[in-house]
């Protein structure tokens, strides 16, 4: 279970270019597939062999200075709601500002750990006007720069202190599904139809924030957690962007479950925001499965099904080896179907392959196609295992691993793909020198 930091403050502190020092190192590692589209509010991170990850509040407001506060205090009591701890930038040039003042007040109604950090502190004058910081009444300050990275070192092990411990998981053996999606794709339905009882109040009243619900299913022969993020609504106001809400809300459910399972509105196609959701689940090495639902609602041909199917291929590629499921949550179709396949995905991410096994399958494969040479150096791999990490990790040992293309580590994880079922499941492969 990763712990979530979320930045906030107000606008143009620091915020980003402290997101970017904390994630962008460890994403250059994290990202194994060239190409994705990285979320530039979202990303994950690790200090003293801790992995968190990071929100940026401030990426997602837009607008003039005005609309500003407003928009500010939502995402502060949202960040307030999910993260476990929370940084507070304040800017050492400006001192304290009113805005400043006015997330404190929310701040304080908080029981979660805030951290305040006093960035720019460029010079040993402002090192020393930042003594002010002590007035907001929050305890001690860190000085930073984000820029240069001074003072980030001391910021981060006061900041992993706080971190919760993963609690006695009693429930490790069950399987743990999450519902992720846009807002009212039918999540909420969803799981009502299962449960046959709603549990979740399916509502449009502005903000009934909750917290992810974890439902034990048991029945039609099935037992897991079920893990809803059904407190995304629509808000009243349309200005709201409800991007933040739903990225937020769907992190920490994505990242304290095995499986996702992507609910998507087959009447809006799949959007920027259920692509956006996948990368999230993608990067967390989580296994998917993507339902479409409101298929009932669609003027179909025989072709209709395929045709969709390849739009999201395309969209999510390059990971193509994904179960993509047609439901109607309305007229309770394909339903268990798609707990089926959540299943299967989940025992697909959890299977391991003996070295002896793997060495057979892929020594014989690569010796008929050998990665090719580079700067007439030959490259050789020797030797392959399956290391025991959660989610599928495979280690190649080579003379050369450095000149390795990524076309071949391509080739590879298809040619896994084909051999043992991953269906629905993030495969990392590294080379390593033997």
């Amino acid at each position: 279970m990763s712990n979530i930091v979320a930045i906030v403050g107000r606008p143009n502190v620091g915020k980003s270019t402290l997101f970017n020092r904390l994630t962008e190192s460890r994403q250059a590692i994290t990202d194994e597939v060239s190409g994705v589209t990285r979320d530039r509010h979202y990303g994950k991170s690790e200090w003293g062999g801790k992995e968190f990850s990071v929100i940026d509040t401030g990426g997602y407001i837009t607008g003039s200075e005005d609309v500003f506060e407003g928009e500010i205090r939502k995402q502060v009591e949202l960040a307030i709601d999910e993260a476990n701890v929370i940084l507070f930038i304040v800017d050492a040039k400006d001192g304290i500002t009113e805005m400043d003042t006015a997330v404190v007040q929310l701040l304080r109604k908080t029981a979660k750990k805030t951290l305040v950090v006093a960035n720019k502190t460029d010079n040993s004058t402002l090192l020393e006007e930042a003594v002010e910081f002590y007035n907001l009444g929050m305890g001690d300050y860190f000085p930073i720069s984000s820029m240069s990275g001074s003072g980030t070192g001391d910021l981060l092990d006061e900041l992993i202190l706080h971190f919760e411990e993963d609690p006695d998981k009693e429930e490790i053996n069950l399987p743990k599904f999450a519902i992720v999606g846009r807002p009212n794709v039918g999540k909420s339905s969803f799981v009502n139809a299962l449960i046959g009882k709603d549990q979740n109040i399916v509502t449009d009243i502005a903000g009934t924030t909750r917290d992810s619900l974890n439902t034990r299913f048991n029945k039609f022969g099935f037992d897991f957690y079920l893990i809803d993020t059904a407190g995304v609504r629509k808000k009243k106001k349309v200005h709201e962007n409800l991007e933040f809400y739903s990225v937020m809300r769907a992190v920490r459910a994505i990242e304290h479950s095995d499986v996702c399972i992507l609910m998507i509105d087959a009447t809006r196609g799949f959007e920027t925001q259920d692509q956006r959701i996948f990368h999230i689940a993608d990067k967390n090495k989580k296994g998917i499965v993507i339902l479409v639902n409101k298929w009932d609602s669609i003027e179909k041909n025989t072709e209709s099904t395929q045709q969709f199917e390849d739009q999201i291929l395309k969209q999510i590629s390059p990971f193509k080896d994904i179960p993509i499921l047609f439901v109607s949550v309305l007229e309770k179709q394909r339903l268990l179907k798609g707990l089926e396949t959540a299943i299967e995905v989940y025992k697909n991410r959890t299977q391991r392959i003996t070295t002896s096994e793997l060495n057979e399958t892929m020594l014989a494969i690569i010796e008929k196609n050998p990665p090719p040479a580079t700067k007439g150096k030959y490259i050789k791999i020797k030797y392959c295992t399956m290391l025991p990490t959660a989610t599928p990790t495979f280690a190649f040992f080579a003379n050369l691993p450095q000149y390795i293309k990524e076309t071949y580590k391509r080739f590879l994880e298809n040619k896994i793909r084909e051999i043992y079922d991953f269906s629905g499941v993030p495969i990392t492969i590294y080379f390593r020198q033997k």
